[in-house]
């Protein structure tokens, strides 16, 4: 189908999962991950208010800009890249991100 994507998500535990994306829902990242199943804790739901959803971005894809309150909720996170992280809430599921690699954060895990 021309409207998933394919993302590859590492969980905490170091398994990598291929998952799909519909491109044509105004899906997030987060709720990608979600809909297939894989634990992320998201407290706010997906409004960048807290830092439970972060990933560390592994591949070098073109990613929208960090909004001001995403970078403020980044200082916040637990397990911080300074290169990769990232919002799984804040990155639309769209053609561009075909292919992202990802790493979950220690804070993106229910149990946290």
């Amino acid at each position: 189908m021309d409207d998933l994507i394919t993302l590859y998500v590492t969980d905490l535990s170091g398994t990598r999962h291929e998952i799909q994306a519909p491109t044509d829902m105004g899906l997030n990242v987060m709720e990608a991950i979600k809909a297939n199943a894989l634990p992320v804790k998201a407290t706010c739901g997906g409004m960048a208010m807290c830092a439970t959803c972060n990933i560390i971005i592994k591949s070098s894809h073109d990613l929208p800009e960090l909004s001001e309150s995403e970078e403020g909720m980044l200082d916040e996170a637990f397990v911080l890249d300074i290169e990769g992280s990232r919002l799984s809430c804040q990155i639309p599921v769209t053609r561009d991100i075909d292919g992202l690699e990802l790493k979950m954060a220690p804070l993106s895990n229910p149990e946290d």
